[in-house]
């Protein structure tokens, strides 16, 4: 993918109560000096979706990093995560909807992933949270 793509930081937190069931999603997207902080709430979401509907901020293709304190999010991109074959058949994989809906978002970007403990003091995750908790 070209260099001259924007270099965007993308900063996504997602809960919900049961898999699926009712929470929220926010994140932090920062480029250069500008920075957005989107947020919703959903009737049934999962931490899957959460980081789909903040990666679809990215509105056109991007370089981007992901910060997360997801492994389940992060694990799906990298090495050792939704295996090819997997990705194929998706089998044995909980809620396939959401996690192609996910992948199909990140296609046209190319994503580094740099994940995060949550609740452990990280400025922009703890800001994301404070974000999901109080939406809608």
């Amino acid at each position: 993918m070209p260099e001259d793509r924007p270099a965007v930081r993308l900063v996504a937190n997602g809960a919900c109560s049961g898999n699926p069931g009712p929470g929220g999603w926010a994140c932090i997207l920062t480029l250069d000096a500008h920075r957005k902080e989107p947020s919703g709430g959903e009737t049934q979401t999962t931490q899957p979706h959460g980081t789909q509907r903040s990666a679809r901020r990215l509105t056109r293709p991007a370089r981007s990093t992901v910060v997360s304190d997801s492994r389940s999010v992060i694990g799906a991109f990298e090495k050792g995560g939704l295996g090819n074959s997997q990705r194929r058949t998706w089998k044995n994989v909980k809620n396939p909807d959401l996690w192609q809906a996910l992948l199909l978002t990140a296609w046209p970007h190319t994503l580094t992933f740099e994940w995060v403990q949550g609740h452990a003091g990280h400025p922009e995750n703890e800001r994301a949270d404070q974000l999901r908790r109080t939406s809608p």
